[in-house]
């Protein structure tokens, strides 16, 4: 192990967050049971906030990245052992706990998903939290009755963007008609590539709704929140479920009671931070078996490390399409 590495710290400097690269040391990292040589990361809107000013990290200093994949060095835990190949997402990485920009990263070993077969680390952190969350919220639709056999519209909020896209490819994969809402038009062949039959601009959903409107998906993921959450709750039809995850536009919702008492519309909330392990376990095992490889390769883009500063913002502005792969030793 070198005597330092880069890390991305996000430090309180004159009461505010803010992120830089600094060299570390071993010592320097948290005393937890197990150490990680990191290969991947990613860049999620999250990081993006975190490494812009935004309040993202409530414990500092700590390193930044809400995601993380690679090989096991040293383990005081004798579930894992060196070599082992292990992924985490979530359990407060770059909010309270030290994340993964950076070569090396100490862990708590109840944290750490062992690296499916399926996926090299790269692939694992080109799904990443956005990837892993989408399938949580396809499975919670999924476990409250939704079925493609019923032939129903689902619809995909933001879904030019990391949960967006994998919302997309996994309910293509699995046979349901997906509709892509989106701002961008510049992006309907790459989300009809990853398995969208319609659209619908993301502006229409953006204004102000009937608290009642036309009846028209089954069911939706919504990563957007908002007043494009309270517009699409107004457009499902009876007894159908939205999986919200997200609020990229905004933490409110100015929606009525109505679609939830006179539809029975149910709101299914989506946490992917503190999922319990049963439920990470059983969402990376679906991933592995559902996620069609090649579409997951067109929605992915790998940066190095050194570019992240130049990254953030364009994630933040929606100017990022599908998944961005971080090398943390590049």
């Amino acid at each position: 192990m070198p005597e330092t590495f880069r890390a991305v710290m996000i430090e309180e400097v004159d009461g505010k967050p803010k992120a830089g690269f600094k060299q570390i040391g071993k010592d320097d990292l948290p005393k937890h049971d197990v150490l990680v040589e990191v290969a991947y990361s990613t860049l999620n809107y999250k990081d993006g906030l975190a490494l812009t000013g935004g309040r993202i990290a409530r414990k500092m200093p700590l390193v930044a990245g809400i995601d993380l994949a690679g090989t096991v060095v040293v383990s005081a835990n004798p579930e894992f052992k060196p070599g082992d190949q292990v992924l985490v997402n979530g359990h407060g990485l770059s909010e309270t706990q030290w994340g993964g920009y950076a070569k090396f990263a100490a862990l708590k070993s109840e944290w750490l998903v062992r690296l499916p077969e399926a996926f090299s680390p790269q692939e694992a952190m080109a799904i990443g939290t956005a990837g892993y969350t989408a399938m949580l919220c396809v499975q919670a639709l999924e476990d409250a009755g939704l079925n493609a056999n019923d032939g129903g519209e689902v619809l995909v909020t933001g879904a030019a963007g990391g949960v967006g896209s994998i919302a997309v490819m996994l309910l293509a994969q699995k046979g349901y008609k997906v509709t892509a809402s989106t701002g961008r038009p510049e992006t309907h062949d790459y989300l009809k590539g990853l398995g969208a039959s319609g659209f619908i601009n993301r502006a229409e959903l953006a204004q102000k709704s009937p608290a009642l409107g036309k009846e028209r998906w089954a069911a939706a993921v919504d990563s957007v929140g908002g007043q494009t959450l309270a517009s699409v709750l107004s457009q499902v039809k009876y007894g159908g479920w939205v999986a919200a995850c997200g609020l990229a536009g905004g933490a409110d919702l100015p929606a009525s009671v109505f679609p939830f008492i006179l539809r029975n519309v149910s709101l299914l909330g989506v946490d992917s931070v503190m999922a319990p392990m049963h439920k990470r376990k059983r969402a990376w095992w679906q991933l592995a078996k559902d996620l069609p490889k090649d579409k997951l390769t067109a929605a992915t883009q790998v940066h190095p490390l050194s570019q992240i500063f130049e990254l953030a913002p364009k994630i933040l502005a929606g100017q990022v399409r599908g998944r961005v792969v971080i090398d943390v030793n590049a």
